[in-house]
């Protein structure tokens, strides 16, 4: 097929990735080897799994790529709309099928080096073959790059996504549905006999004070205090997590109603030794020091429960003994 370029137009294909690191001089010879095709829109340019020797350049027009799914079925996966793209490119090196099939979006013209013409050109011009394998390299890469940035970002975006799912917005705790999951996976675990593990039931003393003394800003700022003490009494392992308002709960695994005694009794301490800086009033400029307690309730399984749910009523058991023995206190379920 016989086709003649404007000057601008053979300019503009100059700019192709492919050649820019050409001379003119090596541009002109590789141009007498391309061959100018014409595809209307609908045309197929290559199928998926065809043998493949050319590689292509878009001179004009729009063209999609697909790719066939498992059921058959043809999937988009990407499109190529910029003058002096090329793709095809993988045949004229391995010479292996058509990773894709290529249809015109547009009435468009392609340029297409046939890998027989390619070879010629490396075997008299090293230096055009080398800049050409060199162009591919390069494009390659930044597709890697590329994709690989977009999956960091994906995986970013679903840890991102997983740390909201399970934990507390406010206070970075785990949530109340992590928490009761991670007690229901245990009991279920058939390991469970040979194991054992503590619930804390916990509440902040009379926080309802401080938010009508000093607004909930005040309230929000001794809650998360309370929050980060609590973590920074617990292992690694340990499940701290915010219930609702004032309300916390940890879980302990392989720890006795014992140690978990003394785990309670170091976070009641460091809570009750803790003065939070707030707003002496909403939105006030200057600050105040308060204090806060706390009441403790642990209840141990198995010694103390056979399910997740009768764990959780008998940790909340001794919650509730702790408050009405005055607060401040930790109460094992008895």
């Amino acid at each position: 097929m016989s086709m003649e370029f404007s000057a601008s137009g053979t300019k503009a294909l100059k700019k192709s990735p492919l050649f820019l690191e050409f001379s003119d001089e090596e541009f002109t010879i590789v141009l007498s080897s391309l061959l100018p095709v014409l595809k209307k829109n609908g045309d197929i340019i290559f199928r998926e799994g065809d043998a493949g020797d050319s590689i292509f350049i878009l001179f004009s027009g729009e063209l999609r790529a697909f790719g066939r799914q498992s059921d058959g079925t043809q999937r988009w996966l990407f499109d190529i709309k910029q003058q002096g793209e090329f793709f095809g490119e993988m045949a004229i090196i391995d010479h292996g099928p058509r990773s894709a099939t290529i249809t015109a979006t547009k009435d468009s013209i392609v340029m297409m080096l046939k890998g027989k013409q390619f070879y010629e050109i490396i075997s008299l011009h090293p230096m055009i073959g080398f800049k050409i394998l060199r162009a591919i390299s390069l494009t390659h890469n930044q597709w890697l790059d590329q994709s690989a940035k977009s999956y960091s970002d994906l995986i970013r975006w679903g840890e991102a996504a997983r740390r909201r799912a399970i934990t507390d917005e406010m206070t970075g705790l785990y949530n109340r549905r992590f928490l009761e999951e991670s007690i229901k996976e245990r009991f279920n675990n058939s390991s469970m006999n040979f194991r054992t593990m503590s619930l804390l039931m916990m509440d902040l003393d009379r926080l309802h004070s401080v938010n009508d003394r000093y607004g909930f800003k005040a309230g929000d700022l001794v809650i998360t205090a309370a929050s980060g003490i609590i973590r920074s009494c617990l292992r690694p392992g340990d499940i701290p997590a915010r219930l609702s308002g004032d309300e916390f709960a940890v879980l302990l695994p392989d720890t006795d109603k014992k140690d978990s005694a003394r785990v309670a009794e170091r976070i009641r301490e460091n809570i009750a030794e803790t003065q939070v800086e707030v707003p002496a009033k909403e939105d006030a400029d200057t600050n105040v020091s308060i204090g806060t307690r706390t009441s403790i309730g642990i209840a141990t399984a198995p010694e103390h429960a056979d399910t997740a749910e009768d764990l959780i009523n008998t940790s909340d058991s001794a919650l509730r003994k702790a408050k009405e023995l005055g607060r401040d206190r930790v109460e094992v379920f008895s």
